[in-house]
């Protein structure tokens, strides 16, 4: 009698995977809520003059005090509620358009999104007076989503259609020339240079509720969108052929998680100026913890971007006492190695 042999898996080991999987999850979640909290205490204790812990306490519960230290950190809340916002809506529209392109070099900067709305912004500036973050945001709205379906356009050219090679050379291409008119703006306007160029850098100083109110809604309705878009974006990742094998309405996900895409940068760009990079590094910090799934990715990106960000604002103010870096070029700063790290990889096409 010759003995059975068996290819099958251990019951054990079939169970190992989703364990590991699971405890994955729950690290990642543990070590960013932590962090989160880590660095929005640092938030409030470090500016221009450190405060101590009484301050910071009392800052937060009798923010009307006449004590120095109390209504600095008072300032402080709404800055670090500001950056934790931007943080967490750019992580996200990060992670849905890499989704979208499936490419892994994809962001709201990259793609032309950013200096879409920067160009409207500006416009609206030069020639319409406006001057509230309620007026930024429609403005804001209408060049990101421009910006989007023209690069979309030119990437979906020739027979291959919308690659995701060909997206990543088309934002950058649209990105140039839009910058390019922002500055032929600025050249005719020289007036309105002073109050464009500090909200160009990227920054969440100065952020007051009143100021950011506005622009809750489409931040609001672009996370909802980006959840409900999750399923789609992992049938997507697939590619469009697959997708539409298994029944998958490819148009109608890319409708749907890009507009998600626009709300969120559109909001972010409009209330903190268009700040880089947090879009391309969070989601793949984030699927360490997560893998490919966006059901998952896409909070894990909200928590990192989150974090980035904030952190990012805390170290530009940690460096240079008593003047602070605006986060934007602080985010720069970290963005920038990471994307050379990204593009020397040898397959970058597609995630």
């Amino acid at each position: 009698m010759i003995a059975e042999q068996t290819t099958s898996t251990p019951a054990g080991s079939r169970g190992a995977r989703p364990a590991l999987h699971r405890r994955r999850l729950l690290t990642g979640l543990v070590l960013g809520l932590a962090a989160l909290l880590v660095l929005a205490l640092l938030s409030l204790v470090f500016g221009s003059r450190v405060v101590s812990w009484t301050e910071v306490v009392g800052g937060i519960l009798d923010p009307a005090a006449g004590d120095f230290g109390q209504q600095a950190v008072a300032t402080r809340v709404p800055r670090t509620a500001l950056a934790l916002l931007v943080g967490a809506a750019l992580g996200v529209s990060g992670a849905v358009m890499q989704g979208i392109t499936r490419n892994p070099l994809a962001d709201p900067g990259l793609l032309g999104v950013n200096a879409g709305s920067a160009l409207a912004v500006v416009i609206g500036i030069a020639f319409f007076a406006i001057s509230s973050t309620s007026q930024y945001i429609w403005f804001a709205l209408v060049g990101a989503a421009g910006a989007a379906l023209l690069v979309y356009a030119v990437g979906s050219l020739g027979r291959a259609g919308a690659t995701p090679l060909k997206l990543a050379v088309a934002g950058a291409a649209t990105s140039a020339a839009l910058v390019s008119l922002v500055s032929a703006v600025l050249l005719v306007r020289t007036d309105v240079f002073n109050v464009f160029r500090f909200w160009q850098v990227g920054g969440v100083g100065g952020a007051d509720f009143g100021e950011m109110a506005p622009v809750l809604p489409f931040l609001a309705l672009g996370v909802l969108l980006a959840l409900l878009s999750a399923p789609g974006l992992d049938v997507l990742a697939l590619g469009d052929d697959v997708a539409r094998g298994l029944g998958g309405r490819v148009g109608g996900a890319r409708v749907l998680a890009g507009l998600a895409a626009v709300l969120l940068s559109a909001g972010a760009v409009a209330v903190a100026g268009p700040i880089g990079f947090v879009g391309l590094v969070v989601p793949h910090a984030a699927r360490v913890f997560t893998g490919p799934g966006h059901r998952w990715l896409l909070p894990y990106s909200a928590l990192l971007g989150a974090v980035l960000l904030l952190g990012a604002d805390v170290l530009g103010r940690v460096i240079s006492r008593p003047t602070d870096i605006p986060v934007g070029i602080m985010t720069a700063v970290v963005g920038a190695p990471f994307f050379i790290w990204l593009i020397r990889r040898a397959k970058v096409r597609e995630l």
